[in-house]
């Protein structure tokens, strides 16, 4: 079996499947696609095949040409999952979000799971790439495999690989991007790392599915707590009158034992507010309190309220009463240059907004219409940002800093600034606000 996959990943005939056509799934698919194996794409959502087949880029840093680019070369998408069996590998890309009780919502991967589990078949290699608690690929997917007739290692092939995609960095495509690789037994660790090789200029194998899941974990556990230490040090410094991205850039001056993270409104995206808690809920089931993991998850959930306060008192300041203001957000993506506002605390920030009174437009060129969300709706397009709307407003929150605004006519025409990331620092206006 192993010999059969091998020799056709040699041969560029091995057909691969990526199941969830998204930030990670699509440039995943490119790539596999640029190197010359057939690709096929799955996806629920019949909008998102259609995108697909017409060579439309559903997201805002992948063109138009890529996406037609990789139709000429073969890449199909289908909501048919009974094309599975066609696959000679399936590599699994759907979100895993946190539920109501910020606890592992999987339902996604077992959805998955559920519409593959029929076409699975003998001499498959499957890899799950979703951020998840150590143990999902033995405890949830390996009993697929079983019940379909397949063992691991034997008839089959089963790793965990995790994403590491960073939508909007133009300095890591995915072909750069090291590629962790773990399996449960030697042959599929075997298989799992020729794929990957196949399409990946570094694969780093691991020893098995659990330390491949921790590893994933790490990573962004490591950002999340970092980006908490230097939320809580931003307050502290505002407290003492300082600034701290000038004390940031000044310690990142040391070539050594030190790297630099920034404060904001909050954290955002499909990986740092959620991925920490997959390990303190898994932790549990070994009488283990993750409190640093949780405490910094405390204080990055608390910087939306944060920046709220300040600018209640900014607008009190001039006498204007948050009921009565009327507000433009400028920026609602996660983060700089992408159009993904999943989990963005620039969206928490607008939810309380809306509670305490406020008329809210936003102002986002990456994101022209509110998008549907799960918990959040805002019957919102986005707003040129003019010299003349900006007199609308008695304040402008500056959220999020795309690279495509225009900082100086921003500061000359708005009334007031509540600037939640640095923009102006250094900048002494008394119409601008750190928040």
């Amino acid at each position: 079996m192993l010999n059969d996959l091998l020799q056709k990943i040699e041969d560029r005939t091995a057909k691969v499947g990526v199941v969830g056509l998204g930030y990670v799934g699509i440039p995943l698919a490119m790539r596999i696609s640029e190197m010359g194996l057939p690709v096929l794409g799955f996806d629920i959502l019949p909008e998102r095949i259609r995108q697909m087949d017409e060579g439309i880029s559903p997201i805002r840093h992948i063109p138009d040409a890529a996406i037609a680019a990789m139709r000429d070369r073969g890449f199909r998408a289908t909501a048919d999952y009974s094309r599975a069996a066609e696959c000679d590998a399936l590599l699994i890309c759907v979100p895993t979000p946190l539920d109501k009780h910020r606890e592992p919502d999987l339902h996604f991967v077992t959805a998955t799971m559920d519409s593959l589990a029929p076409h699975l078949r003998a001499g498959q290699l499957l890899s799950l790439e979703s951020t998840t608690w150590p143990g999902t690929t033995a405890e949830v997917l390996a009993p697929y495999f079983t019940r379909a007739g397949l063992i691991p290692g034997e008839t089959a092939f089963l790793v965990y690989s995790p994403e590491r995609e960073d939508p909007g960095n133009p300095d890591f495509d995915t072909s750069r991007i090291p590629k962790v690789v773990g399996g449960d037994d030697p042959t599929s660790q075997a298989a799992g790392v020729a794929l990957y090789s196949a399409f990946i200029d570094t694969v780093v194998p691991v020893s098995s599915t659990r330390a491949a899941e921790m590893v994933k974990l790490l990573e962004n556990i490591y950002r999340a707590v970092n980006i908490g230490l230097v939320n809580e040090l931003k307050i502290v410094a505002q407290g003492m009158g300082l600034d701290i991205f000038e004390v940031i850039n000044a310690a990142a001056t040391k070539p050594f034992g030190f790297k630099a993270f920034y404060p904001g409104p909050g954290i955002g995206g499909h990986c740092i507010p959620i991925d920490p808690f997959y390990l303190t809920w898994k932790a549990r089931e070994y009488g283990i309190h993750t409190r640093f993991i949780e405490l910094a998850g405390e204080v990055n959930a608390a910087m939306p309220d944060y920046v709220l306060q300040k600018t209640i008192q900014a607008l009190s300041a001039r006498g204007i009463a948050m009921s009565n203001a009327r507000l433009l957000v400028l920026g609602i993506a996660y983060k700089r240059d992408v159009d993904d506002v999943r989990e963005s605390p620039s969206v928490h920030l607008m939810e309380s907004l809306r509670k305490w009174g406020a008329r809210i437009d936003y102002s986002d060129s990456n994101v022209p219409v509110f998008p549907v969300m799960r918990e959040h709706s805002f019957d919102l397009a986005s707003v040129p940002l003019t010299p003349e709307t900006l007199a609308e407003y008695d304040a402008v929150l500056v959220l999020t800093d795309h690279s495509d605004v225009d900082y100086d006519m921003l500061r000359e025409h708005a009334a007031l600034i509540i600037d939640a990331r640095g923009r102006y620092s250094g900048v002494s206006d008394p119409k601008i606000v750190s928040a």
